[in-house]
């Protein structure tokens, strides 16, 4: 396995976001070993932090209190809790980990793959990967372009994939912003105020390029509300809970350490992590341009976040009427980096493949559905799949893009994975583990969150493994309807959620 930067997990760790989850993740709605994940990372706090009583007892413990998730955690112990699960399997070279390792070139023999030449990022060496098969799990579906399997970017014309809310034409170059995420404290009193950022003029007075239009620039609380495309006010306050002054308090929507849980001291201040509207970046794609532009389109969104952070810090409206929050302090620590920022991109968008199944908008969003099926939303579900291998459940959330669409937002129902989206239209042995299945430009938008993510990943890990051992092909295993319901056997008895009750 192979991990681009020093640190496995991606969204939770590397890229420093706390899991999207729905109200139901508790007890359903993932695999057992997404629970047992979430279990874990509470048993670690129990295990490693002076909680108090109250938080020690709590089974639903959530160590930021964040409003965005059950279980706010902070990216060192997601990372932590990852590697004691793999470290027996490392240590009996069972697994073979390549940290800071990115693919570089494949050798493929027409519809098979035959290696991968890997590269360290440290020491320059060049090592080839050979396999029976090999899943990409990269966050921008590398392997695609490199094994020549074919695959869509951007977003797709309504007219082709008949989806209500599609655009009239397609263009590959349209992709959701991404983000670089960072973590504050907050220090009443100090002063914690950063140089002043290099780009931080042009970002303070950025205002988005979007239809339907942004309401100012992007240096402001107010935003586009993701529903009503109508402006929206947020607050902020350190010192506050949830709300700020009926607002959304952005300080604790993903707080990662909410410090009256754990013994008094143990903690300065709470800690937030910063995954807002305000550090989404919208100038430029991470896809389908050189590695240099894509550099520089990461070293310009870094720029664009701490620019942010010298914002709340200097010239953020405080409720009280003054102006920055100069206690901000950035905890470059929490994140194992030299200047605060995540160690990768929080992509929202990859590659996806050319799929023998492409799940379209109007398999899961309820009013296309409602028109699709001519019946009306309370008396309809998600498309059943026969050959479902995972489920997951949230809307389809897409972020302002880089080619200028504000955000499109809406419902869906409970939705299952299917096995044929996992498949590539060609290829036989390269399987897509991530963001990078067969969806579309708007439903990649619910199915790229964290509890389905991994649910992709393990299907495609149980997939393999049953292919091997039963001497089938992935495409024989969905193909026949003995193969494909013994299959499924095996992973529901994995504790793989195939369906809703």
């Amino acid at each position: 396995m192979t991990e681009e930067t020093d640190w496995i997990g991606g969204q939770p760790t590397s890229q420093g976001v706390p899991p999207d989850e729905h109200a139901l993740i508790e007890t359903s709605g993932a695999n057992q070993s997404y629970r047992e994940l979430r279990s874990r990372i509470r048993r670690y706090y129990r295990d490693n932090f002076p909680l108090t009583d109250t938080a020690r007892q709590s089974s639903h413990f959530n160590p930021g209190n964040g409003s965005v998730s059950r279980l706010c955690a902070q990216p060192r112990v997601s990372l932590a809790v990852l590697e004691q699960w793999l470290a027996s399997f490392e240590a009996s070279g069972q697994l073979v980990l390549l940290r800071e390792h990115i693919a570089t070139t494949a050798d493929v023999d027409g519809d098979q793959v035959r290696a991968i030449t890997v590269r360290s990022k440290k020491t320059g060496d060049s090592p080839v990967l050979r396999g029976k098969y090999f899943v990409d799990a990269t966050e921008l579906g590398d392997l695609l372009p490199l094994t020549k399997t074919e695959y869509v970017t951007g977003s797709e014309a309504r007219s082709v994939t008949k989806e209500l809310h599609a655009g009239e034409t397609a263009n590959p170059e349209n992709h959701q912003a991404f983000t670089m995420c960072f973590a504050v404290d907050h220090l009443r009193g100090e002063d914690h105020t950063i140089d002043r950022p290099e780009a931080y003029g042009f970002w303070r007075d950025f205002v988005p390029q979007l239809t339907p239009p942004w309401p100012g620039p992007l240096m402001d609380f107010t935003y586009t509300h993701p529903r009503s495309m109508t402006p929206k006010r947020l607050g902020f306050a350190p010192s506050g809970g949830h709300s700020v002054d009926g607002a959304l308090n952005l300080w604790t929507y993903r707080r990662i350490i909410d410090r009256s849980q754990f013994e008094p001291g143990r903690f300065a201040g709470d800690i937030s992590l910063i995954n807002w509207p305000q550090n989404d970046y919208l100038l430029g794609n991470l896809v389908g341009v050189s590695e240099d532009e894509a550099s520089r389109h990461i070293a310009s969104a870094k720029q664009l976040s701490l620019s942010l952070l010298y914002w709340l810090q200097t010239d953020a409206p405080r409720p009280d009427g003054g102006t920055g929050f100069p206690g901000l302090r950035l905890r470059p620590d929490l994140m194992g980096t030299t200047d605060g920022l995540a160690k990768a991109p929080y992509v929202r968008e990859s590659r996806r493949i050319q799929a023998q199944f492409t799940v379209l908008e109007e398999h899961v969003g309820r009013e296309n559905r409602s028109i699709v099926t001519g019946k009306p939303i309370s008396e309809i579900r998600a498309a059943a799949f026969a050959d479902s291998v995972g489920v997951g459940n949230y809307a389809i959330d897409l972020h302002p893009t880089s080619c200028g669409d504000n955000y499109i937002d809406f419902t869906t129902f409970p939705f299952q994975v299917p096995l044929g989206s996992l498949l590539p239209v060609r290829m036989r042995n390269l399987l897509p583990a991530c963001k990078n299945i067969g969806t579309t430009h708007l439903t990649s938008g619910c199915y790229r969150l964290h509890p389905v993510e991994w649910g992709i990943g393990e299907a495609v890990g149980c997939l393999v493994s049953y292919a091997l051992k039963h001497h089938q092909t992935p495409e024989t295993v969905r193909a026949d309807a003995r193969a494909l319901n013994d299959f499924q056997k095996f992973i529901q008895e994995q504790g793989v959620q195939t369906d809703w009750a």
